[in-house]
């Protein structure tokens, strides 16, 4: 009898010591030597200009990287050849089909009721005109929905102008209003009968240049010519179709579709302890558009991954699991690197645990977000903490994983958004000024010091972090 009862209290002491064990865990799902490895971490960050020489090296070397351009090529073996040097293992290029656009020479003027050259880029997609160019009356428009309320006899023969303005703002949200008409203003004015378009860059700058962007045509669609004009002289044809006079234009361009070629997924990874092979993602885009050096979209991405990766296995504590940096191919034109990672990939989902992509420049940090099950709000919670003393706060649980990165949240791993200040990254986007001397250092380690935070507690944190919610499906 008394043997029972000391066994019955045994048990009841080791259930006790169960209890206050997964309280603790709840509580403090971080022990303090990897807070304090990953406090180390973000305070080495500030001082490390890793990524900041990566840049440079990247924007002088090899410059635009357009896909499928000899830049794209350059562009991945100098990917190799850094993360070689910097340490990474399991450093490897994963062959990617891309297309290949060649941009040709746009040439755009007003030729009446008052003459003027007009300061344009061709649209990533655009076909040429004919070697004569095209000559045409102007119709313009805001928006794809204004444009559905004309018949199609006000629209025939005629250049499509969409006016549509972005709006400067701290979010991306601005951007998501305006860039539609770029995507789909020339296959919908194609349907209903248009020769070419021209619209108001989508961008916020008042420079007289242009901003260049993917467009897509439908099968069934004829493509067409499609011209980004500067804000200056989209406000100065506006000007001109307010007179209540005719306006007419002549556009030339040469630009074509050669044959798809290959371009690669670039990967190198910072091996965790853990013999399991679980990974961490962090995900940029290699490729830029061709105008200017691709220093904000995407170099700093580049720079800003690859050092935090290399950040945190310098670090105080190894991390439990291995942190894979992926440099994907053609963003800009399709995804085409994103899309082919997460086919390739998808069995091995289970053991991705988090993914993070950087493509909004190297700006101030103004949130991070997690997409996480909410029962694991308190893992977030403590590393917002630890992103406290940098100004960074939690906003929600609605991260998307950003275009890249995003292929990986729809295979449900969990994703963390870092947002920055884009007030001023849409005067530079797809121009021909995105250059590295628009970089701040500062900025590029205050970027690298949220990202090495975020990745060595994701990698850290025992239990793992599930699988990410699926978003609430739009209302039909």
């Amino acid at each position: 009898m008394l043997r029972l009862d000391r066994i019955c209290a045994a048990l009841a002491a080791l259930l006790a010591m169960a209890c206050v064990t997964a309280t603790v865990h709840a509580a403090e799902p971080f022990s303090p030597a990897a807070l304090a490895a990953a406090r180390d971490v973000r305070e080495r960050a500030l001082r490390d200009d890793t990524g900041y020489d990566l840049l440079r090296s990247l924007t002088t070397e090899v410059g635009p990287r357009l896909c499928g351009t000899p830049g794209d090529a350059r562009a991945v073996a100098w990917a190799i050849a850094n993360l070689n040097a910097l340490g990474f293992t399991n450093v490897h290029a994963e062959p990617v089909k891309v297309p290949h656009w060649v941009r040709g020479t746009p040439h755009v003027e007003v030729l009446a009721p008052f003459a003027q050259p007009m300061v344009a880029v061709t649209l990533g997609g655009s076909v040429a005109t004919p070697d004569d160019g095209i000559a045409a009356g102007v119709v313009g428009v805001t928006t794809i929905a204004e444009l559905a309320l004309l018949p199609d006899s006000a629209v025939r023969g005629k250049v499509v102008y969409f006016g549509n303005r972005m709006q400067r703002s701290k979010s991306v949200a601005s951007y998501g209003a305006a860039v539609g008409v770029r995507g789909r203003g020339a296959g919908e004015a194609s349907k209903r009968g248009a020769v070419a378009v021209m619209i108001r860059s989508i961008g916020t700058d008042r420079d007289r240049v242009g901003h260049t962007g993917g467009m897509r045509f439908e099968k069934t669609e004829t493509p067409i010519p499609a011209f980004a004009l500067s804000n200056p002289d989209a406000d100065m044809l506006e000007r001109q179709l307010a007179s209540g006079q005719p306006v007419r234009v002549r556009l030339r361009d040469d630009s074509h579709w050669a044959d798809s070629t290959m371009s690669a997924n670039v990967v190198g990874e910072i091996p965790g302890r853990d013999p399991r092979g679980e990974v961490v993602v962090l995900g940029a885009h290699l490729d830029s558009w061709d105008l200017g050096q691709g220093a904000h979209d995407d170099g700093a991405g580049v720079a800003i991954m690859t050092a935090a990766a290399r950040l945190v296995g310098q670090g105080t504590m190894r991390p439990k699991r291995t942190i894979r940096v992926v440099l994907f191919a053609n963003e800009e034109f399709g995804l085409s690197g994103a899309r082919a990672y997460a086919r390739e990939h998808a069995a091995e989902a289970p053991k991705i645990v988090a993914g993070m992509e950087s493509d909004l420049g190297a700006f101030a940090p103004t949130g991070f977000q997690s997409r996480v099950d909410p029962s694991l709000a308190p893992v977030v919670q403590a590393m917002a903490q630890v992103l406290a003393p940098l100004g960074v706060p939690l906003t929600g649980n609605e991260a998307s994983g950003d275009a890249d990165v995003g292929r990986l949240y729809d295979l449900g791993i969990p994703v963390f958004d870092v947002d920055t200040d884009a007030s001023g990254y849409f005067d530079l986007h797809h121009t021909p000024n995105d250059t590295f001397d628009k970089i701040d250092p500062a900025m590029v380690r205050l970027n690298t010091a949220c990202y090495a935070a975020l990745a060595f507690l994701a990698a850290e944190y025992g239990p793992g972090l599930g699988r990410a919610p699926r978003a609430p499906a739009a209302p039909r």
